[in-house]
């Protein structure tokens, strides 16, 4: 009777010694984004989440992997995008007054505010796209992206 209890206390402290050994399971991360600045409340803003290269530039917003439309208060906004997979993202702001999910163009510059992560701003020698804009999620997120206005 005694060698069967110190074999099973034996198991017992070798069993809770190795699942406390372990690492935990990591798990799928959540990105919030902010957006501060903008210039009026109207309509909302619109977030594309790209997770592959080439997929920026994307003005018909065609190639994103998630997308969300969010309220504007007080001239800010976010959103949060969860149970992600670890890797490598970008991320798209449109201001979209006119609530139609598309960039309205001018002559040459959006009319509307757009916004990149990474970006502060945007000109012919410094044009968005994945490689730039990208960033690597491995936990829990928040990051701010600055509205473009021309």
């Amino acid at each position: 009777m005694k060698n069967i209890l110190i074999i099973c206390f034996t198991s017992f402290v070798l069993f809770t010694s190795i699942n406390l050994g372990r690492t935990p399971t990591p798990t799928n991360p959540s990105l919030t984004v902010k957006v501060e600045g903008l210039r009026n409340s109207k309509g909302l803003v619109q977030y594309a989440l790209y997770d592959q290269e080439g997929s920026l530039p994307d003005q018909k917003f065609k190639k994103y992997h998630k997308i969300k439309t969010s309220a504007i208060s007080d001239g800010k906004s976010s959103t949060s995008f969860s149970d992600l997979t670890p890797g490598t993202y970008a991320i798209s702001v449109l201001h979209d007054e006119n609530k139609d999910g598309k960039i309205e163009m001018g002559l040459l510059l959006p009319k509307e505010g757009i916004g990149f992560s990474n970006f502060k701003a945007i000109g012919l020698s410094n044009r968005p796209n994945f490689d730039k804009a990208s960033f690597v999620l491995v936990k829990d997120s928040v990051i701010v992206v600055n509205m473009i206005y021309k």
